[in-house]
């Protein structure tokens, strides 16, 4: 049985920013199949910055707190300072990971980047007009 920090407890007992966004701007997925975990991240962006984020998570207690984290670590942050949001400093700001569940630090971190490039993808589609 893993050992976790107070860190990911509190986050995994009180997640914050659970639920999903109406009309999103980005919309991350990405799951493990080999653990079972699956993380969808919703994001409102507003004058280049991440207004809102909210994520959905299926799976174990470490996914639910670094979605919980990775969503705090997001908030108000510039889509480039977001971007920059790695495994390792996820985990960090955790108090760190059991190894065996460092792997939800990287899913945490993708599915945040994948909102975001689908923000960019449909906003060029959009000819940058939003």
């Amino acid at each position: 049985m893993p050992v976790y920090s107070e860190k990911v407890m509190e986050h995994f007992m009180n997640p914050r920013n659970v639920g999903e966004i109406e009309a999103p701007d980005g919309v991350g997925e990405v799951g493990n199949p080999v653990c079972g975990d699956m993380m969808t991240f919703y994001i409102k962006v507003k004058d280049n910055r991440l207004d809102d984020v909210k994520f959905k998570t299926f799976g174990c207690g470490a996914a639910i707190a670094v979605s919980s984290m990775v969503s705090e670590m997001a908030k108000g942050k510039t889509l480039g300072e977001a971007m920059k949001i790695t495994p390792s400093r996820v985990a960090e700001e955790l108090e760190g990971l059991p190894k065996n569940k460092f792997h939800c630090s990287n899913l945490g971190a993708q599915a945040l980047h994948k909102a975001i490039k689908d923000y960019q993808s449909k906003k060029k589609v959009a000819g940058g007009s939003k």
